[in-house]
């Protein structure tokens, strides 16, 4: 008498690849929600430095921080942003300029770094704010709004940063507007890998949004009402 035996039972990978098709589902769910909000909360509200559409005006433009080299100078891409908020208040479009990066150590100080580059362009030290706890995006929007008093703005930047930065503005009370830099596609490769980067860093900022945990603010400051006070006043 002969006795079959039954097949050897593959439950377990199936469940692995099902649970595996789970996360990739809610993955894909997550990215394809944060991107679709960061592009409703800054649709219409961005344009390109120099673009037809690029007229947009306000009190001050907001510069946002990124790499400072070793030596204290700033990293292409932030040089990129300051000669941009540089070439609005030349043109007349902002009357202030509010530098916000990070300067949680005490050798590294973004803030610093971008007032010196500012003056050494032609922007006059009394119309420049800095705000030394912008840490992250969020963080800057939000003490823009509450520290710094500002209900308009510029917001100045990469191109594909400004969906986040003009959103998270937003959500923080600011009437914010994006002056998007494009020289960084020069160097198409890093682009890439930034905008990449960018979809994660919306997970963040939407979970932190939700959280609604305030960042670190600090007294009221008038630095940028008395640097808008001052161009005013130099220009008549």
């Amino acid at each position: 008498m002969t006795t079959s035996s039954a097949p050897p039972c593959s439950c377990g990978p199936r469940r692995a690849a099902r649970a595996v098709g789970v996360v990739l589902l809610v993955g894909v769910l997550v990215l394809t929600g944060v991107n679709l909000w960061a592009f409703v909360g800054s649709a219409g509200r961005v344009s390109v430095l120099g673009a037809a559409d690029d007229t947009r005006t306000a009190p001050v433009a907001i510069v946002l921080g990124a790499g400072v080299r070793p030596d204290g100078s700033p990293s292409p891409w932030l040089s990129y942003r300051l000669d941009a908020a540089a070439q609005l208040y030349r043109e007349g479009r902002v009357d202030a300029i509010l530098v916000s990066g990070d300067n949680r150590e005490a050798n590294y100080d973004e803030p610093t770094a971008m007032s010196r580059y500012l003056q050494k362009i032609g922007v006059p030290k009394q119309a420049i704010a800095l705000d030394y706890a912008g840490f992250d995006t969020r963080a800057t929007c939000i003490r823009a709004k509450q520290v710094f008093g500002i209900d308009s703005a510029l917001l100045v930047t990469q191109d594909f940063h400004e969906g986040r930065a003009v959103t998270l503005c937003r959500h923080a009370g600011v009437d914010a507007y994006g002056v998007a830099d494009t020289r960084a596609h020069v160097n198409r490769g890093r682009w890439v890998r930034s905008w990449l980067r960018e979809r994660l860093a919306l997970v963040k900022a939407a979970y932190e949004e939700l959280r609604g945990e305030p960042p670190l603010l600090g007294p009221y400051e008038v630095s940028v009402e008395e640097a808008v006070a001052w161009t005013r006043t130099q220009r008549g």
